[in-house]
C-alpha cells in the first residue's frame, strides 16, 4: 500500500544522505530495540494468556499420557501392556494404547518491507508493530504447548528462553527496509508449519510460488495479512499525494482522491482473492487483520488455523 498525505506534504530526511556515521546509527538502533524489548514481551505475554493450549498429539500409538484406543493383544506385547479390566469384559485380551506426543516445529516470518512501518493514525500501531506483537504472542502460546518455534532463518527450539531469542530476532533487524519482502524457501521442511505475517500488497506471485513449494514438501501453515484501517477503507478525499515507501519510489498526485476509491477497493479485493486461492491450493489458511482491531482476534485465528 502506498502512503498518503494531503497537500502540502514534505518528506522528512534525505534519501541521498551519505552513509556516514553508520556505526553510530547501528548502535542507536540496537539500543532502541533493547529498550523496546521489555514492553513487547510484556504485551505479548498478556496477549498469550488469553489462550491455554495443550500439547498437540500426533495420531499414532506411542509414549504419551492420553488414551488413544484399545486393540487386540498380539505376539510380542508384554503383560504390563494388557488392560485386564477391559479384557475381563470379553473373551479377547486387549492392550490399551496411548497417543504419541511429538513436539512440532513452527517457523514465524514477519515482513520487513518498508511499507510495514506505516500507520494512518499516530494513535494506532504501525503494521510492523502489530505483526511483531502477534508473532511473539503466538510463539509464546506454541512454546507453552511444548512446540519448537523460531523466527525465519533460525532453528526452531523449545523452552521459555526461546521466546527471548524470538523477541530479539524481531526487534534486532537493522539496515534499510526493502520495498518488498518474500519469505525464504530455506525454512521449508517436511511436517513443519510456517506462519507468514505481512501486508502482502505487492505482487502476489512470489507468495503463491512459495506456498506451492511448501505444499510440495508437506509444509502447512497460515498467511495473515495485516493492514491499517485506512488501507481497508481508502478514506482520502480531495487533493492527496500518494508515495510508495523507500527512496526513489513511485508517487502519484491527485486532486480528486474520491474518484480512486472504487478502483483501489477492487484492486485490494483482487489481491486478497489471489492470496486466498494460493493458500487454499496449498492446503494453507488465509486471513486478514486490521491494526484498529484487537490483536487477540488475530492470535486466536492463527492458533485455530494451525490447530486445524
Amino acid at each position: 500500500m502506498t502512503q498518503a498525505r494531503p497537500f502540502p506534504w514534505t518528506r522528512a530526511g534525505s534519501a541521498g544522505a551519505a552513509n556516514t556515521g553508520a556505526p553510530a546509527r547501528l548502535r542507536a538502533a540496537a539500543e532502541t530495540a533493547a529498550a523496546a524489548l521489555p514492553a513487547l514481551m510484556l504485551s505479548a505475554e498478556r496477549l498469550a494468556m488469553a489462550l491455554q493450549p495443550g500439547a498437540h498429539g500426533l495420531r499414532r500409538a506411542g509414549q504419551g499420557e492420553d488414551f488413544w484406543q484399545y486393540r487386540a493383544a498380539a505376539p510380542g506385547d508384554s503383560m504390563r501392556q494388557i488392560d485386564w479390566r477391559r479384557s475381563a469384559r470379553s473373551d479377547a485380551t486387549f492392550v490399551r494404547e496411548r497417543e504419541l506426543h511429538t513436539a512440532q516445529s513452527a517457523v514465524l516470518w514477519v515482513s520487513g518491507a518498508a511499507g510495514m512501518d506505516w500507520t494512518g493514525d499516530p494513535a494506532r500501531p504501525t503494521k510492523r508493530a502489530r505483526a511483531e506483537l502477534i508473532a511473539l504472542a503466538l510463539a509464546l502460546v506454541l512454546l507453552r504447548g511444548g512446540e519448537k518455534v523460531a523466527m525465519s532463518g533460525a532453528l526452531p527450539q523449545a523452552g521459555r528462553g526461546q521466546a527471548d531469542r524470538i523477541a530479539h530476532d524481531l526487534l534486532g533487524r537493522t539496515g534499510p527496509a526493502p520495498a518488498t519482502d518474500t519469505p525464504s524457501g530455506a525454512d521449508l521442511r517436511p511436517l513443519r508449519r510456517v506462519v507468514l505475517i505481512g501486508d502482502f500488497l505487492s505482487d502476489p506471485a512470489p507468495v503463491a510460488a512459495y506456498l506451492s513449494a511448501a505444499a510440495a514438501q508437506g509444509v502447512g501453515g497460515a498467511v495473515l495479512q495485516v493492514l491499517d484501517p485506512d488501507e481497508e477503507s481508502f478514506p482520502y478525499t480531495g487533493a492527496v499525494r500518494f508515495h510508495a515507501p523507500g527512496a526513489g519510489a513511485a508517487r502519484h498526485d491527485t486532486r480528486n482522491a474520491d474518484a480512486l476509491r472504487a478502483l483501489y477497493l477492487d484492486r485490494l479485493d483482487a489481491q486478497r482473492q489471489a492470496l486466498s486461492r494460493a493458500a487454499n491450493a496449498a492446503g494453507w489458511r488465509f486471513g486478514t487483520h486490521e491494526t484498529g482491531a484487537a490483536p487477540g482476534q488475530a492470535l486466536m485465528w492463527l492458533y485455530g488455523a494451525l490447530a486445524g
